[in-house]
């Protein structure tokens, strides 16, 4: 970055002291072997970004870079090994026999774990939860297991379905699957085993599962009709008999756009629908815009009670943001490698990509809030509190650590690190 003298220069001359006093005392963590941690930003002028000078970094996911991280000094404390005395950490090949160690049956523990995480991850039984399930789309470029031709993708992939609390961006469920679209069957299957293992912990809370049509199948409407304390919106395909349901108001919309001056005009509205395969009728929401472009109409069928607009533009259009949580599992924590060839290891996979999302989450709460920290994206996260230089010295009974003095992110750091120390030996 180049800073031009007479105008950025000046003006941070006159700035306030990136870090005070206080910050640069130094401050204790839990120990590790017995031995007292102390870690201060008093390291000197260090520098956490000496990657750009290869202008070009390359990571690799999988478990290519393991031997030589497990002499990693920093790898090795957070195991509760000393840095410099402490044994190794596992090899690639060790890596590799752990990915394809678990049997069917521990798998399925691992993945029963992950619900109960979630719902131990609460202080307090919530009243109510949104549950939204969506699937997402993992090219492979082997022979993998489950792999399947994909024609809306035109590619060999997975379509791993994602189940995520809706307000919180807590990880519920990540189920390594075929690359097809879920059947009904499939889905009620799923939402069965969900609710039954959350419903351990919380009998009587109230779940609202939220998909798109993908999900809105007969069998896990019925399903989510037939079970008490359960309630869906699911996005409902458009068909001729629901655009002619909708035509007298898509006419006098249209007719309002082209008559006035509004470039766009949106008007939402309640049916009452069964399709064929249905048992019954249903209510279906319709929102309706009128454009330049043309008019669009999209339908949600809901068991919910509410206005339609309400039931659309706040509930259903709500599960926008697991598109966001989606992201950061898959494209931030690289849960897309499954590269294994049996199933059992890639589902694997992703049940470890999910506890590093769970760490990011934990630590993203723990952020002050109001302040960037607290809505920082996981990638913004690990480079600006994760991926900071580090001088490690073992000592016969400490062990220091030094940090580079001009860490923009020090007080932050500390702050944190206060919030998760622990007592130890």
């Amino acid at each position: 970055m180049i800073l031009l003298r007479h105008g950025v220069m000046g003006g941070l001359r006159g700035a306030t002291p990136v870090m005070s006093e206080d910050t640069l005392l130094p401050f204790d963590l839990s120990s590790v072997a017995r031995k007292k941690v102390s870690v201060a930003f008093d390291g000197g002028m260090l520098s956490s970004n000496g990657g750009v000078l290869l202008l070009r970094g390359v990571e690799r996911e999988d478990a290519d870079d393991c031997d030589a991280l497990r002499h990693d000094p920093i790898f090795k404390m957070a195991l509760g090994r000393p840095p410099e005395t402490g044994a190794a950490l596992c090899s690639q090949p060790t890596m590799s026999r752990l990915e394809n160690a678990p049997s069917r049956i521990e798998i399925a523990r691992l993945m029963a774990a992950m619900i109960d995480q979630f719902c131990e991850s609460y202080r307090r039984v919530p009243a109510a939860i949104t549950l939204d399930i969506d699937d997402t789309f993992d090219a492979v470029h082997g022979r993998q297991q489950l792999s399947l031709f994909n024609a809306h993708y035109d590619e060999r992939c997975f379509l791993p379905i994602h189940v995520y609390e809706g307000t919180s961006g807590k990880p519920v469920a990540m189920i390594l699957r075929e690359g097809k679209t879920p059947s009904g069957r499939e889905v009620r299957t799923i939402l069965k085993h969900l609710v039954a293992r959350i419903r351990r912990h919380w009998p009587k809370v109230h779940i609202l599962v939220r998909g798109d049509a993908h999900y809105g199948r007969r069998e896990a409407m019925a399903w989510c009709e037939q079970t008490p304390g359960i309630d869906y919106i699911f996005g409902l395909p458009g068909n001729p008999v629901l655009d002619a349901m909708s035509r007298p108001l898509a006419d006098a919309l249209c007719l309002a756009r082209a008559t006035g001056a509004a470039p766009t005009l949106r008007r939402f509205a309640k049916l009452r629908y069964g399709a064929k395969s249905w048992n019954k009728e249903r209510p279906v929401v319709a929102r309706l815009e009128a454009t330049p472009l043309g008019l669009d109409i999209r339908y949600v069928v809901t068991s919910l009670e509410g206005s339609a607009r309400h039931l659309y533009e706040t509930v259903y259009c709500g599960r926008g943001q697991a598109e966001n949580f989606i992201k950061l599992h898959k494209a931030q924590l690289a849960s897309d490698r499954t590269s294994c060839r049996d199933p059992k290891a890639n589902q694997f996979r992703l049940i470890l990509h999910t506890a590093a999302y769970w760490l990011l989450h934990t630590l993203r709460a723990a952020a002050p809030k109001g302040s960037a920290a607290a809505k920082a994206e996981f990638e913004t996260l690990r480079l600006r509190l994760l991926k900071i230089a580090a001088r490690v010295i073992e000592g016969v009974a400490r062990i220091r650590v030094w940090l580079p003095t001009a860490c923009p992110d020090a007080g932050l750091f500390k702050l944190l690190a206060g919030r998760f120390a622990t007592t130890g030996p």
